[in-house]
């Protein structure tokens, strides 16, 4: 692999500024580390597991990179800050299970108070202080937000989200093409850190323009979902597969239906139309519309299920292995980026 150079590959010292998203109930050990070997950075999410859930898929990830237990290990943990502080006896137990394992990253999303977090991480991280002490992603989708990600938190990274991603987001975020280059321009007047750019994003050459716009990196999520490394069922891979973009939308259903109503306000999530976002369009009684969910899940139907997917769902058209997504990625943008160079190199020519 020819390397790309950038900010974020440098401080996390990987070969392709591609990083797969912290996702809860899709995000595990296997993935996240299939996605190092590869070149790229992954994370393992916390989500709404268990702690003994949350141990065993940083193991998996360990034993597949073969990474002593007093080393640092090359991936990353992502934590819904909203859950965090709905517990924070549960919370601290899991930041400790991430310090304890010497985790490169911690990705904090959607919460109303991450600083504290940012704070509590820093305190309690052995490694603080050092080159290898743990660095912290913070996902934003608003200028305010980033103000106070690089003045206040000091962040290691900001991922910028834009309203195409799947799953969940701020409903009234820009566009991703949109939102990038206004935040990237104030975190430059506030020397900020590595930007990474992510919404709906499925090719190489989504990656390479990302990269000529200023991003460090990009995050692609629902790409990787389509791997068998993911901890997604079959049944969803296939939804995936058949799904062209008009049926990824933005919606409450899903959290109306499996009662995970505790996102800060003005956040939705993005997924594929099925029935139980029918039924809630129409207004369709709230107790029915999780009657209705659970007994689709009992029955092993897939027609009400929760299938997060980003508005570049139409673009991907198989299942692969995570290394190979990575691996082509990473060749794709870098024939783009290639034949921009060109485009520069031709335009002088016409000019001799």
């Amino acid at each position: 692999m020819i390397p790309i150079q950038t900010s974020l590959t440098q401080l996390l010292g990987i070969q392709t500024p591609i990083i797969a998203a912290a996702m809860a109930g899709a995000s595990g050990g296997a993935l996240a580390s299939q996605v190092a070997l590869a070149g790229g950075f992954g994370f393992v999410s916390a989500g709404y597991d268990s702690a003994d859930f949350f141990k065993k898929e940083i193991s998996i990830a360990r034993n597949a990179l073969h990474t002593a237990e007093d080393q640092t290990l090359r991936v990353g943990v992502g934590f819904l800050v909203w859950l965090l502080e709905k517990s924070p006896s549960k919370a601290e137990e899991l930041i400790s299970i991430a310090l304890e394992n010497r985790v490169q990253a911690v990705w904090l999303s959607f919460g109303e108070d991450i600083g504290r977090w940012v704070r509590y991480i820093r305190e309690h991280d052995p490694r603080a202080g050092s080159k290898d002490a743990v660095k912290i992603f913070i996902q934003l989708s608003t200028v305010q937000e980033l103000k106070v990600a690089i003045t206040e938190w000091k962040a290691d990274v900001i991922v910028v989200q834009g309203n195409e991603a799947g799953g969940h987001g701020l409903k009234s975020s820009l566009p991703l093409l949109t939102l990038f280059p206004l935040l990237a321009n104030v975190a430059s007047q506030l020397n900020g850190p590595p930007l990474l750019a992510a919404g709906g994003l499925a090719t190489g050459s989504q990656v390479a323009s990302l990269l000529t716009l200023g991003a460090s990196g990009v995050v692609l999520g629902t790409r990787f979902l389509l791997s068998p490394e993911s901890l997604y069922t079959d049944p969803h891979r296939k939804s995936l597969l058949a799904a062209d973009s008009s049926l990824s939308v933005r919606t409450m259903a899903f959290d109306y239906a499996r009662n995970t109503l505790g996102w800060p306000k003005g956040v939705d999530g993005r997924g594929l139309r099925n029935d139980t976002v029918d039924d809630y369009e129409r207004g369709v009684d709230v107790n029915t519309v999780r009657e209705r969910f659970a007994e689709s899940a009992r029955k092993g139907e897939n027609n009400r299920s929760v299938v997060w997917a980003g508005s570049g769902v139409g673009l991907m058209s198989e299942i692969l292995p995570a290394k190979d997504i990575i691996t082509e990625l990473h060749t794709e943008c870098l024939q783009h980026l290639q034949s921009g160079a060109q485009l520069i190199a031709e335009s002088q020519s016409n000019r001799l």
